[in-house]
Formats: C-alpha cells, sequence, structure tokens
C-alpha cells in the first residue's frame, strides 16, 4: 500500500499543479492513496476574501501576490476528484497549517468551519514571529544555539496548546535553511524529546518528509536519531509524505524511505480519515 501524505497543488501559493494531474500522475507512479494538504500560513498571508477587500496584505513573491488556500474553491474541487478517480485512487482532503503561537485563534476558527470535510491535518512550524526561515529573516542577527532553539521551543509551545492537528510535519524544518549548517542533534534532543512525549499523549504523530533528498540534507527528515527516539518513546503514527510541488517531486523516494523505516523498527505507517489514523503494514 502506497500513500503519499504530503502534497501540494494549483491551490498553494507555491505550486501551479494541477490537481487533476496530480491525482493522475499518483495512479501511474503505483500510488493507492494521496492526500491534498495546501498552505494556511496565517501571520504572513491573508484569506482569498481578505486579499479581495485589501489587496495590500498579500506579501508579494517574484510579482504574484501570496494568499492562503482558496477554500471555497479548494474543497469541491477535491471531492470531486474523489468522485472521479473512485477506485484507482483515493483522495483525502487535508491542508498544512502553519501554526504560531499568537495564531492559534484562527486555525482552530478555520478548523471549526471545515472541519466536516477534513480528514488531515499537517502541524507545521513554517515561521515564529511571523518571521521567515526560508528567507533568513528568523535567523538574522541571531546565533545558531538561539534560532534553533527558538524553533524548538516555539514548536513545543504550539504542540502543547493547539489541538486541532493529526502529524507533526518535516519536524527539523529548520535544518533546509541553516546558513551555519547542520545543528547537532544533541543540543535539541531535550526539546525534542518533550515534543515527542507530547505528541504521543496527544494520540498524534509525526511525518517523514521524503524532500530532504532535494535538499541535499545529510538525513532522512525528521533525522534518525528523532525517529529512534520517537520509538523508544512509545510512537507508532507516522505518516510519508513527498511534500510535492511539482511533477517530479511526488511520491519520490516514499518505497525507499518505508524500507528505512522498517530498518530502523517501525512496523506500520498511517493514512487518515475524518482525522482519525487508519493503520497498515510497513
Amino acid at each position: 500500500m502506497l500513500a503519499d501524505y504530503h502534497v501540494h497543488t494549483e491551490f498553494s501559493d507555491d505550486s501551479v499543479y494541477p490537481l487533476d494531474t496530480v491525482c493522475r500522475d499518483a495512479i501511474d507512479r503505483g500510488f493507492d492513496e494521496i492526500c491534498i494538504t495546501d498552505h494556511v500560513d496565517y501571520g504572513i498571508k491573508p484569506d482569498v476574501d481578505e486579499f479581495r477587500r485589501d489587496p495590500s496584505l498579500a506579501p508579494v513573491v517574484e510579482g504574484i501576490p501570496t494568499t492562503n488556500v482558496d477554500y471555497e474553491r479548494y474543497i469541491p474541487a477535491i471531492m470531486q476528484a474523489r468522485e472521479r478517480y473512485a477506485g484507482r485512487l483515493e483522495v483525502r482532503c487535508g491542508l498544512e497549517f502553519g501554526v504560531q503561537s499568537h495564531t492559534q485563534d484562527r486555525y482552530n476558527a478555520l478548523f471549526d468551519r471545515l472541519s466536516s470535510s477534513l480528514d488531515f491535518i499537517i502541524l507545521s512550524i513554517h515561521q515564529v514571529g511571523n518571521k521567515e526561515f526560508w528567507t533568513g529573516e528568523f535567523q538574522r542577527g541571531r546565533t545558531q544555539d538561539e534560532y534553533n532553539t527558538a524553533y524548538y521551543q516555539e514548536m513545543l509551545h504550539v504542540v502543547d496548546t493547539f489541538d486541532n492537528w493529526s502529524v507533526l510535519g518535516h519536524l527539523d524544518l529548520i535544518k533546509r535553511y541553516d546558513p551555519a549548517g547542520i545543528w547537532p542533534h544533541e543540543k535539541s534532543e531535550e526539546l525534542v524529546r518533550q515534543i515527542l512525549v507530547r505528541t504521543i499523549e496527544k494520540g498524534r504523530g509525526i511525518e517523514v518528509n521524503t524532500s530532504s533528498f532535494r535538499y541535499g540534507l545529510p538525513d532522512l527528515q525528521p533525522c534518525t536519531q528523532i525517529l529512534k527516539l520517537y520509538r523508544e518513546s512509545g510512537g507508532r503514527v507516522i505518516t510519508f509524505g513527498s511534500d510535492s510541488h511539482k511533477p517530479e517531486h511526488l511520491g519520490a523516494h516514499i518505497p525507499e524511505v518505508r524500507e528505512r523505516l522498517r530498518n530502523l523498527g517501525f512496523t506500520e505507517f498511517c493514512t487518515y480519515r475524518r482525522m482519525q489514523p487508519v493503520f497498515h503494514a510497513l
């Protein structure tokens, strides 16, 4: 059983990959199930209706205003794809929430509004204090120890206080954007342990994000030490996601990463239905 549970489409501000093409490509690559998880990043991007009222609210990236998912178009499109490809591909409806401590109320309101349609939520820490990692704004003016510690402290706070999510996405994401290189796992281990324990206590899980290969990271994401720590702490809920934004990303490296997880002692992985995990043999 092959599933990709981190997939971006034309509805994300950072992708132009048509949903229908995503589905056909997934079938061609032998996948049984995908979950569409397009971006919502409150604090740095407005919703579409807010943008229509005031276009100045949307940051402009490469000349294009960026907004969150257009929910009124997004969910019906996924439901139509589910019907269109029934019997050939399971198409699940998700979102990737880029939560910050100060934006939780907006995500809770959005989840309450859309929950009847949602199967799955990735909780990601994409920025802290509205400062982005990928631009270097968050790291600027801080030492490597300071910005990495602040990242994991924010994650711990959000994991502890926010409830409307399924798995923690690319847990050590900041490694992608660290100008000083890879921060040693030992320096973050205690904070990461607390994050994992709280995740397990809440009945949530973590994803293995296979974009680590295309970002040139020296290990999986999260890294092998974190995956071992998760299993040793009693963690069972694992999803696999390519974090795809383009055709060449979709499903990439998931079969080989499954094998690596088996070698680490994991025996199962999850898909989701209506925010509940469904376990499958690894």
